[in-house]
């Protein structure tokens, strides 16, 4: 029954009678469906109107059109490739737009549900294409180069025993997050290792600073290495350093030494830098205390050590107007040789004791004797009357000659050779402490 009513529909269509086909349909009460044509429809407007609807025979579904009127207004039906199913349902064509209860079309490209009289559209998602992957910096090469606050003797690096030194080292080109690891050893044993982050420094470089405090004399060995990293290529370098022990006696020699003569002389207090620790080490060491109020020792003990090493003590020059001459001040128990307002040497004295009182007062020199006098007086520059400076063995660290400036037999002749007749001397007394330039 079915496909001839669908045979008939198709016959019906084909010659311009689709509505009275419909309207017969109605009127026999039979359910129908729609099958897809291939075939264009004519284009047509018809009109069936039935007043009375026809007897529902048992058993099928009554199809009722809206208002008992089905319309097909001027349009054309063409399906391509698509399947549509109706079932016992009804079917309206008004213009373009067609609703279908209980029906799927699925198109090319999107998903269309139809349920009841609600469609729904969802557009295909299309996935990013992935960005390609940067190439990574190459590594940098970067030269490092260590310094230290090392004290320079003789052209070595050189630190006290358990005193710190610092290590500063530079690094050509600055990279974030990198380090060092710095090794310190003492006689080939190390005593110390970490690692120290690169800081940046001026100019786009790099910069750490490590410190380290060896315990013992001998050699201080500081390695600084970095390791490669992505950003940055590895590098290595050593700094070595003397270290050593203030302990010596009469006699010695060494580094420690030759730092002491070395720092006495550059305070300008006379010394011949013979590198042994000997009479006139301690004389100038005595001059040292003299010149720091400290008394008369010839003992470099901690504290004068360390104010030795900071460079502190200095004679204050009150004559500069007068060229080459020497200020005796009796109080500290020292005379220096000063070309105008520079101070050249300075030497301990031993002046005249309480009872034989050394004259003040400024005088110039107008005799010269060099060598020996009968009483013991050793290369002689006479400033008035029977006063004079010269050499003289003993030259105690006190006041203690009959009215001259003794100076020891060992400085006598370098002053003798500085001075000239007409220098003036000047005498005075005075223990106070002056911060004038040396």
């Amino acid at each position: 029954m079915r496909r001839q009513l669908i045979s008939s529909v198709a016959a019906v269509a084909a010659t311009g009678s689709l509505g009275l086909f419909v309207a017969s349909a109605l009127a026999d009460g039979s359910a129908g469906a729609l099958a897809p044509s291939s075939a264009p429809a004519s284009t047509q407007t018809a009109t069936v109107t039935t007043n009375t609807p026809p007897a529902t025979p048992t058993g099928a579904t009554p199809a009722t059109a809206s208002a008992s009127t089905v319309t097909t207004s001027a349009s054309t039906a063409t399906t391509s490739a698509s399947a549509v199913t109706t079932s016992a349902s009804a079917v309206t064509t008004s213009g373009s737009t067609t609703t279908t209860s209980g029906s799927t079309t699925t198109t090319s490209g999107s998903t269309t549900t139809t349920s009841g009289s609600t469609t729904t559209t969802t557009p295909t998602k299309t996935e990013p294409k992935p960005k390609p992957k940067a190439k990574a910096a190459p590594a940098v090469a970067a030269k490092l180069r260590l310094s230290s606050d090392a004290l320079l003797v003789k052209q070595n690096k050189a630190v006290l025993q358990g005193r710190y030194v610092k290590i500063t080292g530079s690094v050509s080109h600055y990279v974030a997050g990198q380090f060092v690891r710095v090794t310190a050893s003492l006689n080939k044993k190390t005593f110390r290792s970490g690692k120290l982050a690169i800081k940046p420094g001026p100019h786009a470089t790099g910069r750490f600073v490590a410190t380290v405090k060896p315990k013992a004399a001998g050699i201080l060995r500081v390695q600084v290495t970095h390791k490669r990293t992505a950003e940055l290529k590895g590098f290595s370098q050593v700094i070595g350093i003397t270290s050593m022990s203030p302990n010596v006696g009469y006699g010695a020699t060494g580094l420690f030494v030759d730092l002491v003569q070395q720092k006495l002389a550059a305070l300008h207090i006379f010394i011949p830098q013979t590198g042994v620790w000997d009479s006139g080490t301690q004389w100038a060491i005595n001059a040292y205390h003299r010149l720091l109020n400290r008394g008369y020792s010839t003992v470099l003990d901690p504290a004068t050590l360390n104010d030795l090493l900071a460079g502190k003590g200095t004679f204050t020059v009150r004559y500069p107007n007068q060229g080459r001459h020497v200020e005796g001040n009796l109080g500290k128990q020292l005379v220096a040789l000063i070309d105008g307002p520079k101070v050249y040497w300075i030497f301990p004295i031993s002046s005249g004791k309480p009872s034989t009182p050394t004259i003040l007062g400024s005088f110039q020199i107008y005799n010269r004797v060099p060598g020996y006098l009968p009483d013991g007086m050793y290369y002689s520059d006479f400033f008035t009357r029977g006063y004079a400076l010269h050499g003289y063995d003993p030259s105690p660290d006190y006041p203690a000659s009959h009215g001259c400036m003794r100076l020891p037999i060992q400085d006598a002749i370098a002053a003798f050779n500085w001075l000239q007749i007409g220098d003036w001397v000047d005498v005075y007394q005075d223990s106070g402490n002056y911060s004038g330039t040396t």
